[in-house]
């Protein structure tokens, strides 16, 4: 398999992670932003929907769409729970994700850390997000002061699309998680998983 991969990108990240869990070999091909690569990339096809990451399999198949590509390489793994309901909850943190959290944990950090953001980083828009930011995080922390993972009693591919974002949204979006003991403890729990693999590892 080969990977394009943003390497400070959250969604690029969430695949790496699973992969490293599942101690899966792959091919991974960088394409960051404002670079040559990913400008070769968009131009050569390679990222159907223009951004990264993008999974290339060996027969040819290319699956855009990080949450997507986490469902698929996590068939028949203990990343997707068996009981129906359960995988569901699964999907729902999934969907939550990606249309709730993301549009403003990920955008917040992108403002701070883009140098070609930083024109939209107003101190309305700023202020605006973080307390948008903290409400999702409250969210989380809530769910998780009654359970130790997301969905259902084990790690779940739910708990590897939130960690993503959400374990920098302190150093990279500029997030104060003290407030967020339960939330603090997942992420230590998820950090210490054999196999497991930082941002810039």
């Amino acid at each position: 398999m080969k990977l394009y991969n943003m390497p400070s990108s959250g969604n690029s990240y969430k695949v790496r992670l699973l992969l490293a869990f599942l101690e899966q070999n792959y091919e991974r091909v960088d394409v960051e932003y404002l670079t040559d690569a990913l400008d070769q990339a968009k131009a050569s096809g390679a990222l159907p929907f223009g951004k990264a990451p993008v999974l290339h399999l060996d027969d040819g198949r290319v699956l855009p769409e990080s949450n997507a590509i986490l469902n698929f390489l996590g068939q028949g793994t203990r990343f997707i729970p068996a009981d129906p309901f359960v995988r569901a909850q699964m999907l729902s943190w999934m969907f939550w994700e990606q249309n709730q959290h993301e549009g403003v944990i990920a955008v917040r950090a992108a403002l701070r850390n883009y140098p070609h953001r930083a024109a939209q980083a107003t101190p309305e828009r700023m202020a605006d997000l973080l307390v948008s930011g903290n409400a999702l995080l409250k969210i989380m922390d809530d769910h998780l002061a009654r359970h130790d993972w997301l969905a259902g009693d084990a790690i779940s591919l739910a708990d590897i699309c939130l960690y993503a974002y959400t374990h920098t949204a302190e150093s990279r979006g500029g997030y104060d998680l003290a407030p967020f003991p339960a939330l603090r403890g997942w992420l230590a729990r998820i950090a210490t998983l054999p196999g497991y693999i930082g941002l810039d590892d």
